[in-house]
């Protein structure tokens, strides 16, 4: 307990997710959610915030990632080596779940900046021998198994992690929920705030709400209603009797199902959505919150590749610590530019020749996609038209890798992931396309360095935010993507990127790389190096997670 008791005195903020990216080692993070959360992370150690994560460990991962020979994935257990990166702490809690004790066990994960500061993370493990043997795997997969599991889940991280910082002795004033994964964490504090009053000279109790509201942050992320957790009351009161009584969880959930989305929003003080056209679709779906907007950013130190970390230390020092100053990037000389560029390119066809056998070509313009392989990010919409795919090659060259895990529950993210190997194996000898499997930090910082062109393609409005686009501008590539997320934000037309009509199929954005991006590679690259110290400036410069932390700070944790 002795690294942990140097946090306790300052530490009054506390962040909730149900995963989070710390490093390419520790396997608790799927995808974007978990990378934003671990830039959060980072950027509290750099800017001294005092904030303690909480999370669970998932002993497995998420899962390892295998293509097979007809382009299928099939997924594997992806577990992590726990002790080497994190201790276990003293200190068990109980939650009840079908009215058994399930204990849960803290791990502590430390991270520590360049400059010195530190910022404790808790991981929440019930694999103990203390526990019911049906228990012991409820932290074992991230957001594995069926609509029980991911309910059991939840408690665990919202009741338990409340009720952890509490038996570790952290005096927290301030609870953010990063998504609805974490709203049981009001419930638990609601239980604090019980208020009797008598009715029909009965005595009933009820609950202070507000005063739950003054401790509690709410960042929504999901677009769409059906993408937000809602259980059914007959699960709830089965396996929930650690809540509140079916009554009260109806007013603050939902009379129907319990959505844990409503639950946030009903009981944090604090609501915001993760890009501007988010925010006003969240206040849409809800109507009567005050959804704010406080749009994503990324950590530049986590996401820049050496040779721009190099490039950015010689003209700006202060860069990690101050992104902003990356605004002047549009003043760096451009053979230093353009040199920085080619070798993150070169390493990115290094590593693909590595892990595919497909050679690439430095001098060729190269296209990155690398999201969730899911429905409405359209990741084969690329391959709509395999013959003018093929015709544009042949008048300007280009080469694309793709990259992208399916969630194992998701049938059509997995027919998008067979559909893009199927149209890899059509282009062969035309177009070079290579997919990276088992998509991960590792893999994501080689290839948003490495791209030209990064290209999104979801349907609008249905992309909340998305990160990675931010990440490519860090290193100068260009986004080719639908003015959605926040890339509303983000989109000078032909300034930081190009913007692509919306359509159904892939018309609008093969005009665009046809007409402009590819001619302007071959033909104008001046413009081009312009328009990379534009996408930095203007994006790496203002897209970053030390002003959204701050922002956070300004605005949500010091009301």
């Amino acid at each position: 307990m002795n690294e942990l008791s140097s946090f306790l005195p300052q530490t009054n903020i506390a962040y909730f997710t149900m995963e989070v990216a710390l490093r390419v080692e520790v396997h608790t993070y799927a995808g974007g959610l978990g990378v934003l959360a671990g830039d959060t992370v980072r950027s509290c150690a750099d800017l001294e915030l005092p904030v303690v994560f909480v999370s669970l460990i998932s002993r497995e991962g998420y899962f390892r990632q295998e293509i097979d020979a007809e382009g299928r994935q099939i997924e594997h257990p992806d577990p992590w080596d726990i002790a080497r990166w994190a201790q276990p702490l003293p200190a068990m809690i109980g939650v009840q779940i079908e009215s058994r004790d399930v204990w849960v066990r803290p791990w502590l994960y430390v991270h520590q900046s360049e400059a010195g500061y530190s910022v404790p993370v808790l991981l929440l493990d019930t694999d103990l021998e203390q526990n019911d043997p049906r228990d012991r795997p409820l932290t074992h997969r991230l957001y594995g198994g069926d609509e029980e599991y991911r309910f059991k889940q939840e408690l665990l991280l919202g009741i338990g992690g409340v009720r952890i910082l509490e038996a570790l002795s952290f005096n927290i004033g301030t609870y953010h929920l990063n998504e609805g994964h974490a709203a049981f964490a009001t419930i638990e504090l609601l239980k604090r705030f019980p208020r009797r009053r008598r009715q029909n000279d009965k005595a009933e109790w009820s609950y202070d709400a507000d005063r739950v509201r003054d401790l509690c942050v709410f960042t929504t992320h999901t677009p769409v209603e059906a993408g937000h957790d809602r259980f059914s009351y007959d699960l709830v009161t089965r396996a929930g009797t650690d809540l509140l009584p079916l009554e009260a969880l109806k007013v603050f959930g939902g009379a129907d199902k319990l959505n844990m989305t409503r639950v946030a929003l009903n009981l944090s003080g604090f609501v915001n959505g993760v890009a501007q056209r988010h925010a006003i679709t969240a206040r849409e779906m809800f109507p009567g919150f005050d959804v704010r907007a406080v749009t994503n950013g990324v950590h530049v130190g986590t996401w820049a590749h050496p040779a721009f970390a190099a490039l950015y230390r010689q003209h700006y020092p202060q860069w990690m610590h101050e992104p902003e100053v990356l605004v002047r990037a549009d003043n760096l000389p451009d053979h230093d530019l353009w040199s920085a560029h080619e070798k993150a390119k070169r390493d990115l066809c290094d590593f693909v020749r590595q892990h595919t056998g497909v050679e690439m070509d430095p001098s060729v313009p190269l296209i990155g996609f690398a999201r969730r392989m899911t429905g409405y990010k359209r990741p084969d919409l690329l391959f709509g038209d395999l013959k003018r795919l093929m015709a544009i090659a042949e008048k300007h060259p280009f080469q694309l890798v793709f990259s992208g895990k399916a969630h194992p529950a998701d049938t059509a993210g997995k027919e998008s992931l067979h559909q893009i190997h199927n149209a890899m194996r059509e282009l062969q000898g035309r177009v070079p396309v290579a997919f990276l499997h088992n998509y991960d930090m590792s893999v994501a910082q080689v290839l948003v360095a490495g791209a030209d062109v990064w290209l999104n393609n979801p349907l609008p409005p249905l992309e909340a935010s998305g990160t990675s686009g931010m990440k490519a501008a860090v290193n100068g590539g260009l986004n080719l993507s639908m003015l959605d997320g926040w890339w509303v934000e983000g989109c000078i037309e032909g300034v930081t990127g190009w913007a692509i009509d919306n359509a159904t199929d892939a018309g609008p954005l093969y005009d665009k790389l046809e007409r402009v991006v590819l001619p302007m590679y071959y033909h104008d690259r001046s413009h081009w190096i312009w328009m990379m110290k534009q996408a930095i400036s203007k994006i790496a410069g203002y897209f970053n997670s030390h002003r959204m932390m701050r922002r956070y700070a300004a605005e949500a944790y010091l009301r």
